[in-house]
C-alpha cells in the first residue's frame, strides 16, 4: 500500500557503498547498474450501491515477498486498498485523506522480517499527519506528535507494537482478514480545539479476523481527521463525519524492489531482480485477495448506535447488509525496471503477462495464474512459493520497449548478471522506539494502574508495556474531549468489553484458504480485576538483541 515516509540519507547512502554500483547514465558493457523494481498490480472489483458505505473487511495473502530482507531501502505492501470519505460531487480542492496501510513493509520500519507487518495507515488531510496505529505516527519526536495520538486502543487482548503489528513468524500465503467499520462511541462536537470546525462522532475502527484473534482491535479518534481542517469552509469534509465511498481501488503498490542493469558489447541491455516470490496452490494459481466485502450503515453503525442509547445488545455485525464485490477475473501489472538516471516516461515496463495471468477462481477470488515456462515453484514450509523470472531482456520493438523475461543461459556472460549476488547493505543499527518519561506527561500522570510487563515479539524486539484505563491511555488525553465526555466514551468500551471476545467472529469467514496468525506473543490477558474498562499500552519497543 501506498504510505510515504521519510527516507533517511544515512540509509541510502549505506545502500549505495553496499551495492558499490555506477551512476552513470552510459554503461560499458559489463558495466552492473544499480535499479529499482517498482510498480502496482491493478485488480479491478465490481462496484456496489453507494449506500454500502459504513466500511469494508477483505482477506488478503500474507507472504514473505522476498527470499532475505534487502534493507531498508525495500518498501512494498501487499494486496490493499484506500479508502476515502464518500461525497455527493468531488471537492473543488485537494483534500487527501483515507485509509491504507495494510501488510508490507517500509522503509520506517526498524525491525523487519521476510515475515511482513500491518499498519492501520490513517492520512489526516494532505499527508499533514498520519497514523499507524497506537502510539505510531508520523516520525518520532513526541513534542509534534503528528499522528502518533491519533488511534486508541480498545481491545484488552492484543499489543500494538509501534514498528507495526506482527504477524507470525513464517506467514505463507495464508490469509489476513481485515476491515474497518464505524462506532459512535464519541459524540458530535461543535468546535474542534477551540476552532469553528465541528468534529463528527465516526470512531472508525479496525477489526481483524485470523486464526487466533478475532474482532475489534483499535479505532481512529476523530480529533485526528478534523483536528487539520481549521478553515471553516472544510467543516465536515472528513471520516469524522462522513461514511465511505464503498468504491475503492485495489492494488499492490512496490515503491523499490532491488534490480540490476548491464548490457553487453553489441548494446543490448539486461536486467536481473532480486529473488521474489508470490503464493501459488496445486493448481497453479496463487490466490492474493478474498471476499472484499463493503456494509452498510445497518451492519454495525445504526444497532450499535441504538445500543448505546440503551438498545438491545450488539455482539455481531449483520452480514445481511453488504454486498461482496465480485471479481471480473482482469487484472494488469504496471511494474517497471529502471535506473536512478532514467526519466519516468523512458521506464520500460516488465513484460507481467508473459508470466502471469489474472484469473477468478470464484466470483469473490482474485489471484494470478503462473506460467510455468517462466517461473519456478519452490516448497516453503507448508506453502507453496512460485519464484518470478529473475533475468530480462529489454527489447526495442516499436515505440514503447519492454523487459520481456528470458532463462538465466540466455543472459551474455559479459554483462556479469547471472554472477550478480544481491546482499542487504550494512546499516546501522536501529533505534529503541520511546515514548515521553516526563513525570508530568500524559503517560504518567494519571499514567498506568499496573506493569511493566515485557515480552519478546517473533522479530526479535523486546516490547514493554503497561495497562491503562482506558479513558487515561495517553491517546484519548489529545483528543480534544472534555473529563465528562471521556468517561461517557469509557462507559461505552465497558459494554464492548463485557460482551465482545477475541474468538468470535465478527468478519465474514472466509470461503476458502487458511487463516494466518497473528505472532502469539501479542495476545495477552489482562490482570485479575482489569478485564474490564483496561487496555495495554505499549511504550516502548527495543530491538533485537
Amino acid at each position: 500500500m501506498r504510505f510515504r515516509t521519510k527516507t533517511y540519507s544515512w540509509l541510502l547512502s549505506a545502500a549505495v557503498m553496499a551495492f558499490a554500483l555506477s551512476f552513470s547514465p552510459q554503461s560499458q558493457a559489463g558495466e552492473i547498474r544499480e535499479a529499482t523494481l517498482a510498480g502496482y498490480l491493478i485488480i479491478p472489483n465490481e462496484r456496489v450501491d453507494p449506500s454500502y458505505n459504513g466500511g469494508f473487511s477483505m482477506y488478503v495473502a500474507a507472504w514473505p515477498l522476498q527470499e532475505q530482507y534487502p534493507g531498508h531501502r525495500f518498501q512494498s505492501g501487499l494486496v490493499g486498498t484506500w479508502m476515502f470519505a464518500q461525497y455527493e460531487k468531488p471537492p473543488t480542492r485537494k483534500l487527501y485523506s483515507d485509509i491504507e496501510g495494510g501488510l508490507g513493509w517500509w522503509r520506517d520500519t526498524r525491525f523487519p522480517t521476510i515475515t511482513p507487518k500491518f499498519i492501520m495507515g490513517g492520512v489526516a488531510l494532505n499527508f499533514s499527519a498520519w497514523a499507524n496505529g497506537p502510539g505510531a505516527g508520523k516520525g518520532r519526536d513526541w513534542s509534534r506528535p503528528l499522528g502518533k495520538y491519533g488511534v486508541a486502543q480498545l481491545s484488552p487482548w492484543l499489543l500494538w507494537p509501534p514498528d507495526g503489528l506482527n504477524l507470525k513468524q513464517g506467514a505463507c500465503g495464508e490469509l489476513f482478514g481485515y476491515g474497518y467499520l464505524p462506532l459512535p462511541l464519541t459524540r458530535p462536537k461543535p468546535k474542534t480545539a477551540g476552532k469553528n470546525v465541528p468534529t463528527g462522532n465516526h470512531c472508525w475502527t479496525l477489526f481483524l479476523n485470523t486464526a487466533n484473534f478475532k474482532g475489534p482491535v483499535a479505532f481512529f479518534l476523530p480529533y485526528f481527521w478534523s483536528k487539520p481542517a481549521r478553515d471553516p469552509t472544510l467543516a465536515g469534509m472528513f471520516l469524522d463525519s462522513r461514511f465511505a465511498n464503498p468504491n475503492r481501488a485495489l492494488q499492490m503498490e512496490t515503491q523499490y524492489i532491488p534490480a540490476v542493469i548491464a548490457s553487453d558489447s553489441k548494446g543490448e541491455t539486461y536486467a536481473r531482480i532480486a529473488p521474489t516470490d508470490f503464493p501459488t496452490g496445486p493448481d497453479g494459481i496463487g490466490v492474493l485477495v478474498h471476499e472484499v466485502i463493503s456494509y452498510s450503515k445497518d451492519a454495525l453503525w445504526n444497532p450499535a448506535k441504538k445500543w448505546f442509547q440503551g438498545g438491545p445488545p450488539v455482539d455481531r455485525i449483520n452480514i445481511r447488509a453488504a454486498r461482496i464485490h465480485t471479481f471480473p477475473g482482469r487484472g494488469w501489472a504496471t511494474w517497471r525496471i529502471y535506473t536512478p538516471d532514467t526519466p519516468k516516461e523512458e521506464r520500460a515496463p516488465v513484460d507481467w503477462s508473459s508470466f502471469a495471468t489474472p484469473v477468478a477462481p470464484d466470483p469473490a477470488t482474485f489471484g494470478f495464474k503462473w506460467n510455468q515456462q517462466f517461473v519456478t515453484t519452490r516448497k516453503n514450509g507448508s506453502c507453496q512459493l512460485v519464484r518470478l523470472p529473475e533475468f530480462y531482456h529489454l527489447v526495442k520493438k516499436g515505440k514503447k520497449p519492454k523487459w520481456v523475461p528470458i532463462p538465466p543461459d540466455q543472459v551474455p556472460p559479459e554483462t556479469g548478471l547471472t554472477k550478480y549476488k544481491f546482499r542487504p547493505p550494512v546499516e546501522p543499527p536501529q533505534e529503541a522506539y520511546v515514548t515521553p518519561e516526563e513525570p508530568d506527561s500524559c503517560w504518567k500522570k494519571p499514567g498506568p494502574v499496573a506493569g511493566p510487563f515485557q515480552v519478546r515479539l517473533g522479530d526479535g524486539s523486546l516490547v514493554t508495556y503497561y495497562w491503562y484505563r482506558f479513558a487515561d491511555q495517553p491517546a484519548l488525553l489529545n483528543a480534544d474531549l472534555t473529563d465528562k465526555e471521556r468517561e461517557e466514551l469509557q462507559a461505552r468500551v465497558e459494554m464492548l468489553h463485557r460482551l465482545w471476545r477475541k474468538d468470535k467472529n465478527y468478519l465474514p469467514p472466509p470461503k476458502t484458504g487458511r487463516l494466518a496468525s497473528i505472532d502469539p506473543a501479542l495476545i495477552v490477558t489482562p490482570p485479575p480485576g482489569l478485564e474490564v474498562g483496561y487496555v495495554p499500552i505499549v511504550t516502548r519497543q527495543d530491538p533485537p538483541r
